[in-house]
């Protein structure tokens, strides 16, 4: 039987390329997006062709409301939930500390944490109540122990939240079987760097990346499969850095 996989922010970079992984390897999938249906649409179309059954899961993960739609159709849709991909993220545009505002810093803990930490919790719930386990994998990202100064304090104090949710979250969790780890990628190729007003960021820092390239979102995928896997069964409140070494 296929396992079932709940994506959160699936309609592009590593939400996207990770759908696609997990529908060849055996998954259906759930794809949440908030702002791009094509996106999505496209991703779904890609990972139907690949042999998964797929809904879509409109919803910003930042409400209440937004969260229950998006597990309104995942309950409507397969009953079940055996994973979590907690994907769903957002950066500003470059600025420092002393230019933050209160609506910036609001958006981005409304997403990045609050939001995060209760699609995990909704996820957990089913978990439980099914009494297989299952795995979440959050995505955190670098910048959480980089700091990310002059550029983005609050994306990586946002995603520093994400690191400590996944340690505790995990520990809780762990005797229902459930399992929590969380990916931190680095410099990769995907259009968050554009949307920060930053396209020419990949290229200013890849000399300063030991293995001198970006990543790409398929390697950041490949990482989020593996964590998914039985081959780590054993493997809980890890955080898994995909940098090049930086």
């Amino acid at each position: 039987m296929r396992k079932t996989l709940l994506i959160t922010g699936a309609s592009a970079g590593i939400g996207a390329a990770t759908a696609l992984k997990a529908a060849s390897a055996g998954y259906d999938l759930a794809l949440n997006y908030h702002s791009n249906p094509a996106g999505a649409k496209a991703i779904a179309a890609a990972a139907t062709d690949a042999g998964a059954r797929v809904i879509l899961c409109p919803g910003d993960v930042a409400t209440p409301e937004g969260i229950a739609d998006i597990y309104a159709r995942v309950d409507d849709g397969f009953g079940r939930l055996d994973g979590l991909v907690n994907n769903a993220g957002v950066v500003d545009m470059i600025a420092k500390v002393t230019d933050f505002t209160h609506a910036r810093l609001r958006r981005m803990f409304d997403i990045n944490v609050i939001g995060a930490m209760l699609i995990a919790k909704e996820a957990v719930l089913r978990m439980q109540a099914q009494g297989s386990g299952g795995v979440i994998v959050n995505v955190s990202s670098a910048a959480a122990r980089l700091g990310s100064a002059n550029t983005f304090v609050d994306y990586a104090a946002s995603k520093a939240a994400i690191d400590t949710f996944t340690k505790g979250l995990s520990d809780e969790v762990a005797p229902d079987g459930i399992r929590v780890n969380a990916v931190r990628p680095g410099i990769i190729e995907t259009d968050i760097h554009a949307k920060a007003g930053a396209a020419e960021r990949v290229g200013l820092i890849t000399p300063s990346i030991p293995l001198r390239r970006s990543g790409h979102a398929d390697e950041v995928a490949d990482a989020i499969l593996y964590l998914l896997s039985d081959q780590a069964s054993y493997i809980t409140g890890t955080t898994l850095d995909i940098t090049g070494g930086r």
